[in-house]
């Protein structure tokens, strides 16, 4: 088995597979395989939402109904539910490079297909495909930046990963705004693709491959395993909310949890083996666990939001789609902008600081939230948004890096594939809890009322990550780190 190697500063070769342990520099093939790595993730992000604005112009072009034309999101989300637990498994057998590929190849693929899709079967296939690339690239750039990074400097480059996961989402409606008011919806494509091709383009030529590759093998009954599991819990999740949704769901939902229990003892089983396809001894890492628990929480306040805050501003205050979009974006770009010197200070002050103020101000601006009603004016629900983004903000960065930071390298990958699965989970919880009580108490008492129930549920669940982030203590690297 080989293994990549770089020189120190006197020129005798180093793993690249462990961070120095003294100074801060980073070599130039190390910024460029990160700022590589960061594009592409920013590209395929922007990608799961540019779509949510263009449903209702899909069902008139493509002849779909609603609960039709919903799983061009729904499959999308699934398929990420589905491949994100075996990326610790994909990353340790491949190399960065051809993991890269694979995921570039995969989503460019995919866009290329939905931009020629000639009715709605072939552009769900198309989604699907685009999925299973996004599903790669987010813990591949986690894992990527734990391998290369020295531990003193990973605080401010974590900074840089939340300007891929928040300003692209926010950025995406925007975007896809812009072009259906000038052009057909295959433009989403058509626009991203050349983007998407430069970045494997640039990728195939200066990548570089970091760390070792495993010799684990791929066990075939977890693989089967995460479809219920995962699926099951995201789709029964993400369905049972909604209008009309019958036991569906709640069937999903059951089988779900079942197949995730089954999922999990196989996992602790195979460990003793050292072949899990998800290594969950992640967790025998205190702040892992707090950490991820807090991203969890957070998720679920952020999703219910990011989901209810649309209806509030087109149903209540009746913005058009792109006015929404525009209301939302100052948030996701203060979310992003700020990342970076969160980053910084996070390497100097450590999580306490940041993640008890992003907590504290997340469950007040929510509290705000729960205030507004059909006289609230637009200008303070968008200072609201931008201050529950930088609480987002000032709790993402120091919960990936707190958490990942303690794990030896043989679980960077397992330890960035259980919070990016994290995230889908509980992202899809809370969109289901908050739209559920929405929907429930809109239909007896209307809108308002409904915003006020949903908003002040998303403050209750808030005040959890304020006891989780007291918890969070600045941690060392590993042995070796």
């Amino acid at each position: 088995m080989s293994t990549d190697v770089t020189s120190d500063a006197h020129n005798d070769p180093v793993p690249t597979q462990a961070a120095p342990t003294t100074g801060d520099k980073m070599s130039r093939e190390s910024v460029t395989v990160i700022v590589t790595l960061l594009v592409a993730t920013f590209v395929v992000i922007l990608n799961e939402t540019i779509m949510n604005v263009a449903l209702q112009r899909l069902m008139t072009d493509l002849h779909v109904d609603a609960p039709t034309v919903q799983w061009l999101a729904t499959g999308f989300m699934l398929t990420m539910a589905v491949v994100i637990p075996t990326t610790g498994f994909i990353l340790q057998r491949l190399t960065t490079r051809a993991a890269f590929l694979l995921a570039m190849g995969l989503f460019s693929g995919g866009t290329l297909l939905a931009a020629l899709a000639p009715g709605f079967p072939v552009l769900l296939l198309a989604r699907i495909v685009q999925a299973g690339g996004t599903a790669i690239m987010l813990p591949l750039l986690m894992t990527t930046i734990l391998t290369l990074v020295p531990l003193a400097r990973r605080g401010a480059v974590m900074g840089n990963v939340t300007i891929a996961i928040s300003v692209a989402p926010a950025l995406g409606p925007t975007v896809s705004g812009i072009i259906l008011d000038h052009f057909s919806w295959r433009f989403m494509f058509v626009f991203v693709l050349p983007v998407a091709l430069a970045a494997m383009a640039i990728g195939a030529r200066f990548l570089t491959n970091v760390g070792e590759r495993g010799k684990t093998t791929l066990d075939f009954a977890s693989v089967v395993l995460t479809v219920p599991a995962f699926g099951g819990l995201v789709y029964g999740l993400s369905q049972i909310g909604g209008a009309g949704a019958g036991v569906g769901p709640v069937i999903a939902l059951v089988v779900g949890i079942i197949c995730l229990v089954v999922f999990v003892l196989r996992q602790l089983r195979l460990q003793k083996s050292d072949a899990p396809l998800l290594d969950l001894r992640a967790f025998n890492f205190r702040m892992f666990t707090v950490s991820t628990l807090l991203m969890v929480v957070a998720m679920m306040a952020l999703f219910g939001g990011v989901i209810l805050l649309p209806l509030y501003l087109q149903n209540v205050l009746h913005l058009q789609p792109m006015e929404t979009g525009l209301a939302l974006l100052p948030g996701g770009l203060a979310m992003g902008l700020l990342g970076p010197v969160i980053g910084r200070l996070f390497d100097k002050v450590g999580p306490l600081p940041l993640t008890v103020s992003g907590s504290v101000l997340m469950v007040l601006t929510l509290w705000q939230f729960s205030a507004l009603n059909e006289a609230s004016q637009l200008w303070w629900v968008i200072t609201l948004h931008v201050l529950l983004s930088l609480g987002l903000a000032l709790l993402f960065t120091p919960a990936f890096t707190t958490g990942l930071n303690p794990l030896p390298p043989h679980l960077y990958s397992h330890g960035s594939a259980i919070m990016s699965t994290a995230q889908q989970v509980s992202g899809a919880a809370g969109t289901a809890l908050l739209v559920s009580i929405f929907a429930a108490v809109s239909a007896a008492s209307g809108l308002v009322a409904g915003m006020h129930a949903a908003f002040l549920t998303a403050t209750v669940i808030a005040i959890a990550a304020v006891v989780l982030s007291a918890m969070m203590r600045k941690t060392p690297g590993a042995a070796g780190h």
